[in-house]
């Protein structure tokens, strides 16, 4: 499946860039383009501060913060405001003043954002995504923009987890697959485990006779055996025994691979 390049966010995703000097911003504001920045504070009125750069100072106003999560003023929710210190957020450059003090909107980088979504994300494609949050259920992705996907937990691997957190934390950056869009609610579902390779892509890296690392999941219905995960996408069946708890590593020789019944048969060591 082909990589969609991600309009949202920005270049060099894989080191997101901090700081943007005055030619670079001018440059923004004239091309309409989304960049990101840190917030360092929301102040008395609520409104978001940025430093682009030493001297740079970029104010989000409370009513350029959210397209969304407005109150019944049309004014961006005050938690808002404060969730977002210390985190990344995007936006385009409305005005620059002087030198040292602009304005930005995070509500124009949404809405274009939103507008993507209705009209040009498609089901199947693979988007870069940073986690924002965790919670038992799965994880929610920014794609990009603002907007926001979920990420059950059942969608993050084949191989079963107790909790997202052991595959994610709040704010890596992975890649998602969109798995259904509900475009009149804005409400978008992700996957991961398609990204992590199928079974025969994964069982090349290994060779029976071969020991290796594994993770404990669970022991089978009846204590027969143990699931050993060896990657996310790949798990075996080792032999039982007592005194081994989910996720603990332990190291497994690999007994036999059978390919046709997508099978592998381990043994704790």
């Amino acid at each position: 499946m082909e990589i969609q390049a991600q309009k949202f966010l920005p270049e060099g995703w894989e080191s997101t860039k901090e700081n943007f000097n005055l030619e670079q911003l001018y440059e923004a504001k004239q091309n309409g383009t989304v960049i990101q920045g840190f917030v360092n504070k929301c102040d008395e009125n609520y409104n978001l501060q940025i430093h682009l750069d030493r001297d740079i100072i970029g104010i989000i106003p409370r009513n350029e913060m959210d397209a969304m999560n407005q109150d019944d003023f049309g004014m961006t929710k005050q938690s808002i405001c404060k969730n977002k210190v210390n985190q990344f957020v995007q936006f385009k450059v409305k005005e620059i003043y002087d030198e040292n003090r602009l304005l930005l909107s995070r509500k124009e980088a949404e809405q274009e954002a939103l507008n993507w979504v209705k009209n040009d994300l498609k089901e199947g494609t693979i988007v870069n995504g940073i986690v924002k949050n965790i919670r038992k259920f799965g994880a929610f992705v920014d794609i990009g923009g603002g907007v926001t996907g979920l990420l059950h937990i059942e969608d993050i691997s084949i191989s079963r987890i107790k909790s997202p957190e052991e595959r994610f934390f709040i704010g890596q950056k992975i890649k998602v697959m969109i798995k259904s869009i509900d475009k009149e609610n804005n409400r978008i579902v992700l996957s991961h485990k398609e990204l992590l390779g199928n079974w025969e892509d994964n069982v090349q890296d290994f060779q029976e006779k071969m020991v290796v690392e594994g993770t404990v999941k669970e022991a089978d219905q009846y204590k027969n055996g143990l699931f050993i995960e060896l990657k996310p996408n790949l798990v075996g069946l080792a032999e039982y025994k007592d005194g081994f708890s989910y996720g603990q590593k332990v190291n497994v020789f690999i007994k036999k691979i059978i390919k046709d019944k997508k099978k592998i048969k381990l043994v704790i060591v």
